[in-house]
């Protein structure tokens, strides 16, 4: 998992130390947890409870306006990304994969990457091809509104437009996880 970069400037020193601070602290908590949590690298949570459904109001990759109203009656997965995440990087052939698979199913996968221009993405699409949707979120106001600010990030959404679970951090999308989180979703009705 990475967290979403600030604008401050960081000094050498402290970005060592943090790095630094980072490991220790997830050694100690590997050390202390039961190995199954320890070499988890995402965490999955409800949608909070009465939580209006944000706006997403972003573009794909040739300018086009998207709106998740359009995918009514879908299951839609909306993953959140950057290129500079590692993490991301990762986890993208396995939820491409899944989008494949699934598609006949009517589950859409639509992979938000937060404020990096055109360019860079699509050198980067250029030697990791992503078949499914890439969308822009120019300003970042679409991932501060729809994730807790930490890379990947991925939300649910059930046919009936509403968010069910977010995924922090890296998925297998194509593993067993991953079915039991879809499949509800998908063996559900849509819309009336």
């Amino acid at each position: 998992m990475q967290r979403m970069p600030s604008n401050r400037r960081a000094s050498p020193v402290g970005i060592a130390r943090r790095g630094v601070l980072g490991r220790a602290v997830a050694v100690g908590l590997a050390a202390a947890l039961p190995c199954r949590f320890a070499v988890a690298g995402h965490v999955v949570r409800a949608w909070p409870t009465g939580r209006p459904v944000p706006p997403l109001d972003v573009v794909d990759l040739a300018g086009k306006p998207w709106r998740l109203e359009a995918l009514a009656g879908q299951v839609v997965v909306l993953n959140f990304w950057a290129t500079w995440c590692e993490p991301c990087r990762l986890e993208m052939p396995s939820l491409d994969a899944m989008a494949a698979r699934r598609r006949r199913e009517g589950v859409v996968v639509a992979a938000v990457n937060y404020r990096e221009a055109p360019e860079v993405i699509q050198r980067y699409l250029e030697r990791a091809p992503f078949r499914s949707t890439v969308l822009l979120d120019s300003d970042g106001d679409a991932t501060v509104a729809w994730t807790p600010r930490v890379f990947p990030s991925t939300v649910l959404i059930g046919r009936n437009g509403e968010p069910v679970h977010v995924v922090v951090g890296e998925l297998d999308w194509e593993g067993a996880e991953a079915r039991a989180l879809l499949d509800p979703l998908v063996a559900a009705p849509g819309r009336a």
